[in-house]
């Protein structure tokens, strides 16, 4: 039994019985501070602004990690494009997924024209053909449509990210789109001769 230096402390005997309060601590807040680029320029003392972008990235573009691992592993998602550019600096890691956006882009391309080679040779009467090239010209339309609103999506949810920070995750999601319908467009059409 403790004893207290408080003169209304009393001694508890075996048969009463004690009640007692949890003791919480909180904090207080007593001011704000507006944080601005500027501010955190000022302030940035050890790479704090880039720890803190490399964070923002990570919880921002985490699902779409999660997201791209399907079936198909040999399509990069996102993160790992940016994962594979990592190891530059932020203007080095812009660049670089700005050349694996332009080479997902000729690889697009290629496999576009890989497929109208395919219909060209189709064993098909010619009004298919063509009804099905015109459909493949109306799918790429739609789909660059689709990639630019859906990559606006990736960057609106980087909020207030500075720098390249918003472009590096624009360009991992064309690069990423660019491969996959690559990859579906030669899936379509691997069983033709």
């Amino acid at each position: 039994m403790r004893r207290s230096n408080r003169p209304t402390a009393m001694v508890l005997r075996s048969d009463q019985g004690l009640k007692y309060q949890k003791l919480s601590a909180q904090r207080v807040i007593t001011g704000r501070q507006d944080v601005s680029t500027a501010w955190i320029a000022q302030h940035d003392n050890g790479g704090f602004m880039r720890k803190m972008m490399l964070i923002c990235f990570g919880l921002v573009f985490s699902t779409h990690a999660f997201a791209g691992t399907g079936a198909d592993d040999s399509i990069l998602s996102e993160y790992a494009l940016r994962e594979e550019c990592s190891a530059y600096s932020e203007s080095g890691m812009r660049d670089c997924l700005a050349t694996k956006a332009r080479e997902s882009q000729k690889t697009l391309e290629q496999a576009e024209k890989q497929v109208n080679i395919r219909l060209s040779r189709w064993d098909q009467e010619a009004q298919y053909i063509k009804q099905t090239k015109a459909k493949l010209v109306a799918s790429g339309r739609a789909f660059a449509k689709y990639r630019q609103e859906h990559c606006a999506v990736i960057v609106a949810l980087g909020g207030s990210a500075i720098g390249n920070a918003l472009e590096i995750g624009r360009l991992a999601c064309v690069a990423e789109l660019n491969n996959r319908r690559a990859k579906q467009l030669r899936d379509a059409v691997s069983d033709m001769p």
